[in-house]
């Protein structure tokens, strides 16, 4: 039995008394441990060696091997995830503590490059950076599609009052419709960004259908109006052709009266003396006269009088 001080322990209740002995469970006094002599954590400086130089990192020993990385990225270059600590040749967690792995002051740890865990993390980067482009994409579609969704309400609202829209502007925006239909086709994501695509597909979808309605309605407007207005044209012409005969008929009447007073003049008076060179003169004046004046068509009532 070793000599020394013994421990004073109260009698029956098993306590000790002094701060440098403990009682265990099991009846066994020993020594109290100085590390755990208070709940407050205390600050190691552990040496760890990253190729072929030592660095000596400050930290707190409760502190997780994750925590330490962080720590360490900052003077080696290098980034926490691709990173691992081997302790005791063997390689630590970043979850794991370091006070429970036994790590103490002046520990020595080694750090080394992980391949692998570099590979992971550049694969999900790049993974990360597609699915925010897809993103960004979808934004500035959704964007656009409510821009050409005013236009699509405006056109409706004129159609459905009555009104009429010049179908080159519905052919053009529905054009602009289906080319952000396209881009919509050639994003590519899954979860989220996938969902958040299908709804601006069926949006899309829904007003390039509600253009096609209002097409149709205004095209069947733009025939009545030409029927209409071809109609008009008719009934004026109709008219001015019945004008135009009467008074046709009028001035063939007033010609036709015309002779009958001359022959009844020459029939009341005395005969004239007739020559033949008179009769070639009046021939020849009235042919210029004829040959002059234009001819014009005889209607049919025309009433004919034949003179003896």
């Amino acid at each position: 039995m070793n000599t020394g001080t013994s421990p004073s322990i109260i009698g029956g209740g098993g306590g000790v008394s002094g701060n440098e002995w403990e009682s265990r469970p099991g009846g066994m006094v020993v020594q109290r441990r100085t590390d755990q002599s208070s709940d407050t954590p205390r600050v190691i400086r552990v040496r760890v060696k990253y190729l072929s130089v030592y660095h000596e990192i400050n930290i707190n020993s409760q502190s997780s091997f994750g925590e330490l990385k962080k720590v360490l990225s900052g003077q080696v270059g290098l980034h926490h995830e691709d990173m691992k600590i081997i302790y005791k040749d063997k390689e630590r967690d970043s979850k794991m503590f370091l006070d429970l792995c036994g790590v103490k002051d002046r520990s020595k740890l080694v750090l080394k490059e992980d391949p692998m865990a570099q590979e992971k993390r550049l694969l999900e980067k790049r993974r990360n950076a597609v699915v925010e482009k897809a993103m960004k994409s979808i934004t500035d579609i959704s964007l656009e599609v409510d821009r050409l969704a005013g236009q699509v309400s405006a056109f409706e609202t004129v159609i459905n009052k009555g009104g009429k829209v010049e179908e080159k502007s519905l052919v053009n925006l529905i054009e602009m419709l289906m080319n952000q239909l396209l881009r919509l086709d050639a994003i590519t994501a899954d979860g989220d960004v996938k969902l958040k695509r299908k709804m601006q597909v069926k949006r899309v979808q829904t007003y390039v259908e509600t253009l096609d309605v209002l097409k149709v309605k205004n095209s069947t407007k733009k025939v009545d109006i030409n029927k209409s207005v071809r109609q008009k044209p008719q009934k004026t012409q109709t008219q001015y052709q019945q004008r135009d005969l009467l008074s046709f008929v009028d001035e063939g009447e007033e010609e036709q009266e015309e002779p009958r007073r001359d022959s009844g003049a020459s029939s009341s008076g005395t005969p004239a003396n007739v020559t033949n060179n008179n009769w070639e003169t009046m021939f020849d004046s009235t042919s210029a006269a004829k040959a002059v004046e234009p001819v014009k068509p005889v209607p049919p009532r025309f009433k004919w009088e034949f003179f003896d």
